[in-house]
């Protein structure tokens, strides 16, 4: 009796040592929070289909392949997937060591598409092309200026002086300016937002956030009296006010007035994957990428559209819980940043395709084609998932 009570104990604690070398060898991703990375996956396959159906019926008529699109945009999700475990694996309050390098680098990057060496596609010069890869330096300045603006609020530790206010401030208009000549003004005005957002977070002063709006409504009131926002610009921003007339649905209201009869076509189930006319017919100007959200509504419906968003509702819901229950500010920055731009995005996005918002041009995240947009949109999921695995 001795000796099998002493062989189950052996046996018992060489299966409790077995157990806790398994647990401490996966303690690190205990604390992941998987609903991110599934609904990152499940925005990015509903894209992958619409992306495919916008382009079959253009790529079948000049004879190339159907899977060109998606193919490319597979690969930027592999690249994707690798930037998110990265930047979750790294202890994110590491970058702030790093975050003068990073801002320093994409500022290199957007100079660079200004010159000679960047690609000027439909009248803007926002890529640089590396090796047959379309990189678009303005989609890795957001990454940057987050970190850099979130980097010098945690140092001012909750109470940011006018010195900390100022330098987060030019820390932001360098990139902004700078994307503003590609021309690009809807990735610009990301960088006011994202800006305006982690200023609120970090506890600025409300007396300089009233001095920042009045400052950028002057900037703006002068901007349009020098003429530095061209007519065009202008316009766009204007022309959704009449989309809904016939008669002055030209320009750029026409991009809007084609989503809304797409979007409507669709009615509460859609017209069904790959039988969208609309689609199909290229009526609406850049449908796999600014537009692709009338892919969705003219093909699955309300019931489609209702989905996504309810999936970039849960996205914010979790980047907002991460926000709070960060165990330090700098995450809370991180973690807040990256939300409002996502709801920024969205917001803008869906809302220019619904006639409620200015033609912006801005992608939707996750969905809209676009190789550089989705591998930051999953590198910033990384970083989500980075802040949530550290809180405690």
């Amino acid at each position: 009796m001795e000796v099998g009570y002493g062989e189950d104990r052996r046996v018992r604690m060489l299966r409790e040592n077995v157990q806790d070398r398994w647990g401490s060898a996966y303690a690190p991703f205990r604390p992941l929070d998987p609903v991110l990375v599934v609904v990152a996956l499940l925005l990015t396959g509903i894209g992958l289909i619409a992306i495919y159906s916008a382009k079959l019926q253009a790529l079948t008529n000049q004879g190339l392949p159907t899977t060109l699109f998606i193919t490319r945009q597979l690969i930027a999700m592999g690249i994707g997937i690798v930037g998110l475990i990265g930047a979750s694996l790294i202890d994110y309050r590491r970058l702030r060591s790093y975050s003068v390098v990073v801002y320093a680098a994409s500022i290199v990057l957007l100079i660079l598409t200004l010159t000679p060496l960047g690609t000027e596609i439909n009248g803007s010069q926002r890529w640089l092309v590396l090796g047959g890869f379309q990189l678009q330096p303005s989609e890795l300045a957001k990454i940057a200026v987050l970190v850099a603006v979130a980097a010098i609020l945690h140092e001012a530790k909750g109470e940011p002086g006018i010195g900390s206010v100022a330098l987060g401030l030019v820390v932001a208009l360098v990139p902004m300016g700078l994307i503003f000549l590609q021309p690009d003004l809807g990735t610009s005005i990301v960088f006011v937002w994202l800006a305006a957002t982690l200023f609120l977070i970090g506890g600025v002063k409300a007396r300089y956030l009233v001095g920042l709006v009045v400052a950028g409504v002057v900037g703006v009131i002068v901007a349009l009296q020098m003429e530095v926002i061209q007519t065009y610009q202008l316009g766009r921003l204007t022309s959704f006010l009449g989309a809904s007339d016939p008669a002055l649905a030209q320009g750029g209201a026409y991009h809007t007035r084609q989503s809304l009869i797409a979007i409507g076509s669709g009615q509460f189930s859609g017209k069904g994957l790959f039988e969208g006319t609309q689609t199909a017919l290229q009526y609406v100007p850049e449908n796999h990428t600014d537009f692709i959200f009338t892919v969705i509504g003219e093909e699955f419906g309300f019931l489609g559209t209702a989905t996504v968003l309810a999936l970039f509702l849960l996205l914010v819901w979790r980047g907002l819980r991460i926000a709070v229950m960060s165990k330090d500010l700098f995450g809370t920055l991180l973690a807040g940043g990256i939300v409002s731009v996502l709801a920024m995005q969205v917001f803008i996005n869906v809302g220019m395709t619904v006639g409620i918002m200015p033609v912006t041009g801005l992608p939707l995240p996750f969905i809209s084609y676009g190789g550089t947009s989705l591998i930051v949109w999953f590198t910033m999921i990384g970083l989500l998932l980075n802040v949530h695995m550290r809180r405690f």
